[in-house]
């Protein structure tokens, strides 16, 4: 019999609740106890939804992220925030985002807060995670209070618990010495806590922890492959069962390390490693048990439910008992219900699965193997249906679309000019003083601008009234740029929803949900549009918003576009083709709406490449193959313009240090990018590149509701200065202004115009 069980669940709640609990705490309009008690009626709602499952996953929840959850757990907090008074969960959030609620942050309100942790992505997802602080001298001691409290509610619930903790390898390799020590030389110190903390678990009667580990599925070196000998040989007496997992990729030659280590089994992704599953069927310990991520945890298509069964049969006829099936992966990464979505094109509604259903997928599977086809027979028919109808729809393949894709040259993406000449003519048009202050596209988005949008698409508000709701927005951003003196002005897009979904909406080729949010750090939710077919853009999409903006300043107006690689790591994507394809069709749609903006006037227009890293593969083996087609489609979406043209990029919080080359090959006149959480840390990359164009490293810090001091900002960007040449610096922001409010907008656009004018004096 196949042991069923799931590596984690969607936390946010199927109607965001966790979010508006989130910020109504830290806007001090409700207390810590409802926040709490919203925290626990999720838990309770989605431990039933896997009741069915024999084992359970807790301590998956996180009011925040997963990874700041195990630092806390490990004690490892920041030297900044050791010595705040009050609760514990504000000194979390503070570590976080840089302050907790209104009103608890008696120091935060004379000094502004403390600076937030450093945010990535995790792995190659859209997740984002609050890096671990090292230094040579780190301690850890344990707080097992979060994950022992969610286990015994667990217990009080009937759940057949299976406490989750990232693996201590794991946890070192995503973390970062801020003094530049070697991280494994903590390995030592941190062993001897996650004993105690499988020890405190093992006297709670758990039976099996699952331990994530997830690094090895990239390229270790030996240092960091004898470090899981070394952790494994330690944990192996902690009196629980041990289920080593990862996810994201293949072992390869990483399999033999993990199959050896003294655990009692191992989780492999058989969505992206089912190559590897004999091999680790011979390579394991007859004695271990083998889990299978058996259904996709990061995408939304139903699962082939027969192929499936085809290859894992004979799986589960040799492994027996031994077997266990699963997601792939934490399904944190999907919706959490199909059920909800009442307005979904039917015929693509019946090719999806979000949480929820993959978790029915599971049982199904399950059903086969265990008591044979006939039981689950009519489950099994309706999947093999939808599967035929999405397989030969005439909606997903568009031979026109097809045939352009094919007609793709070498020329299509190159610009007329070399960089220096084409600067030469963009500053005779544009006039721009040293260090030119922009902002990187959005403005707030209020809540009259949620309201009117929500009641247009409610059908309460027609178009006219609609449109001029938003002109009269756009018109109060270009006027408050104005007045803060910005030198190039942006439309502030309030009509946009979310910078893929807004384009997403007026592509053919895309549908979208109406409650498939996906967790994207904190508070911050994403409903990615879906990607089902051939892509082709049937009009202009922002020209009349942009144009309307430009006619209302004589400043230059930056039209703003979502870049090609960015649509397509930030969507739902079909997987019946290879994402190349997908990526050099978006790529022809957008170019289209690039030159659109250029006949309308408008002379620098922003294409934005913010998920450019997270779709690298997470081998370096296999990067050069996605950078090659990823820039690709960026230089044919952007090159199609006049060398007067300036084009602009923005990539916020990737690490790109070790892809400078290809960031350089993408030949955009000015990139703009994160630099200010993480302290000009990512400018380090031109320590030993001659980066060629200009670039502007951000200096406010939109995650964090703190406002930064005029001498911060001027202080990063004489880091800056210190590695590009100042008539190549911009001043900016690190992220769009959407999420923040105009209280907290304007004295920091305010502090960040005073220090371009005092860099520029100092220049002078």
């Amino acid at each position: 019999m196949a042991t069923t069980h799931n590596l984690g669940f969607p936390r946010i709640g199927a109607k965001r609740e966790l979010k508006f609990a989130q910020e109504a705490y830290w806007k001090g309009e409700s207390s810590r106890d409802a926040l709490i008690a919203v925290g626990a009626a999720l838990r309770t709602r989605h431990w039933h939804d896997q009741a069915a499952f024999d084992l359970v996953p807790v301590g998956d929840f996180a009011f925040y992220d997963q990874i700041l959850d195990m630092s806390f757990t490990l004690g490892n907090l920041p030297e900044r925030v050791r010595n705040f008074h009050g609760d514990k969960l504000d000194n979390y959030f503070r570590v976080a985002r840089g302050r907790s609620a209104k009103g608890t942050d008696d120091h935060a309100a004379c000094c502004g807060g403390v600076a937030a942790g450093e945010m990535t992505k995790w792995f190659d997802t859209n997740y984002h995670y609050i890096v671990p602080e090292f230094d040579a001298d780190t301690r850890f001691k344990l707080d097992a209070s979060r994950l022992l409290e969610q286990l015994a509610e667990a217990r009080a619930l009937g759940v057949k618990a299976k406490p989750v903790i990232v693996g201590p390898v794991t946890y070192l390799a995503i973390g970062k010495a801020k003094d530049g020590s070697d991280r494994l030389s903590l390995l030592p110190r941190l062993l001897p806590v996650y004993a105690e903390l499988l020890k405190a678990l093992a006297g709670q009667g758990v039976e099996w922890v699952q331990i994530d580990e997830p690094i090895l599925v990239t390229e270790l070196d030996d240092a960091w492959r004898d470090a899981f000998t070394q952790a494994y040989a330690a944990l192996k007496d902690s009196g629980v069962r041990l289920l080593l997992t990862t996810y994201f990729g293949q072992l390869r030659e990483n399999l033999d390390l993990a199959a050896s280590l003294p655990v009692h089994g191992i989780h492999l992704d058989a969505i992206n490693a089912r190559d590897e599953v004999n091999a680790l069927i011979r390579a394991v310990p007859s004695d271990r048990v083998i889990s299978l991520g058996v259904v996709n945890g990061r995408n939304i298509w139903k699962t082939d439910l027969t192929s499936v069964l085809n290859w894992l049969e004979p799986v589960a006829t040799q492994l027996g008992d031994r077997l266990w099936i699963a997601p792939s992966c934490s399904l944190l990464h999907v919706p959490v219900d199909l059920a909800g979505e009442r307005k979904l094109d039917e015929e693509i509604r019946s090719w999806l699965a979000f949480a929820i259903q993959k978790l029915a997928e599971i049982k199904v599977l399950a059903a086969a193997l265990t008591q044979g086809y006939d039981a689950v027979a009519d489950e099994l028919a309706a999947n093999a249906a939808a599967i035929a109808a999405r397989r030969n729809s005439p909606r997903v393949n568009n031979p026109a679309v097809k045939a352009a894709v094919a007609r793709i040259d070498a020329g299509l993406g190159r610009r007329k000019g070399d960089f220096a000449t084409r600067a030469a003519k963009q500053q005779a048009h544009l006039n721009l003083p040293l260090y030119p202050t922009t902002t990187i596209g959005s403005f707030p988005q209020t809540k009259e601008i949620r309201l009117v949008r929500s009641a247009f698409k409610a059908g309460n508000l027609d178009l006219p009234a609609y449109n001029q709701a938003m002109r009269q927005e756009i018109e109060r951003s270009v006027r408050e740029q104005e007045a803060l003196g910005l030198d190039v002005l942006v439309h502030g897009e309030a009509e946009r929803n979310d910078m893929v979904e807004y384009f997403g909406e007026q592509l053919d080729g895309y549908v979208f949900s109406q409650g498939g949010w996906v967790q994207s750090y904190g508070s911050r939710c994403v409903k990615p549009p879906i990607l089902f077919g051939d892509i082709s853009r049937p009009h202009a999409m922002t020209v009349e918003w942009i144009a309307y903006a430009q006619s209302l300043t004589n400043k230059p107006m930056k039209g703003m576009l979502t870049g090609p690689v960015t649509i397509l790591n930030w969507s739902f994507v079909r997987d019946d083709q290879p994402r190349s394809v997908s990526c050099y069709q978006l790529a022809l749609a957008i170019r289209e709406e690039v030159q659109d903006l250029e006949k309308a006037g408008i002379r620098i227009i922003q294409i934005d490449e913010a998920a450019l890293r997270e779709g690298l593969p997470l081998r370096r083996a296999q990067w050069r193959d996605y950078l090659d087609w990823a820039i690709e489609s960026f230089r044919i979406t952007a090159n199609g313009v006049a060398d007067k043209t300036q084009i602009h990029t923005h990539m916020c919080y990737s690490e790109f240090n070790d892809i400078i080359a290809s960031i350089a090959d993408m030949d955009a006149d000015v990139i703009t990018i994160e630099t200010s959480r993480s302290d000009m840390e990512l400018l380090e990359a031109f320590d030993n590149f001659n980066y060629p164009n200009q670039i502007g490293p951000g200096v406010y810090d939109i995650h964090s509701p703190n406002i930064p001091t005029e001498d911060h900002m001027v202080n990063l960007m004489k880091k800056a200065a210190e590695r590009i040449p100042a008539e190549r610096l911009w001043v900016n922001p690190d992220c769009g202004l959407k999420t923040r409010q105009w209280n907290e907008v304007i004295p920091a656009l305010t502090g960040m115009v005073s220090a371009a004018r005092t860099l520029r004096a100092a220049a002078s």
